[in-house]
């Protein structure tokens, strides 16, 4: 019975920190959450610590740091346990976990979603048709490959003229 008490102790606490994940903003696409892109892989609350796995979104993201801090200070709101990060890199981080509410906050917010990258890596040669976020045209053109992150890139929609960013399949 004591182990049935812990057991549902420890599903309200983890409830209770996924609630708080769900908060956290990504620093570079402050529209979606971390959890609705797919960096927060796992969290477990045990007796003593919660630990939170994340992958970012690639090796070198320099927001990784700052998401870990927030990830620190949100699940420290909700518990006094000590909060371990765990950063796995395998299988990497891949555009095909961003929940479909979160491609729905990119267009929303002028930033065209990513198609499926599965799909794109096998059709290496051939781009696929990006929607304008702005106008839904797919008359559009990629103006750099690299945008306002490395995670992005800069296009424009021939029709209504207006520039987006585009995030990229990884």
């Amino acid at each position: 019975m004591i182990h049935d008490d812990r057991s549902a102790a420890f599903d309200a606490l983890t409830a209770a920190a996924w609630s708080a994940l769900g908060d956290v903003l990504d620093p570079e696409l402050p529209v979606v959450s971390i959890v609705e892109l797919g960096i927060v892989r796992d969290l477990t609350c045990g007796r003593d610590e919660c630990v939170v796995t994340l992958t970012p979104t690639y090796s070198g993201c320099p927001a990784t740091r700052v998401i870990e801090a927030e990830v620190r200070a949100a699940v420290s709101r909700v518990t006094d346990q000590a909060v371990r990060i765990e950063t796995v890199l395998a299988p990497a981080w891949s555009s095909d976990w961003i929940a479909p509410e979160a491609r729905a906050k990119l267009a929303a917010a002028g930033i065209a979603p990513p198609g499926q990258a599965r799909a794109a890596a096998s059709t290496i040669a051939l781009r696929e048709a990006i929607h304008c976020p702005h106008c839904g045209s797919l008359a559009t053109e990629e103006l750099a490959r690299f945008g306002s992150t490395a995670c992005k890139a800069q296009y424009r929609c021939r029709d209504c003229r207006e520039p987006f960013d585009y995030f990229k399949p990884h």
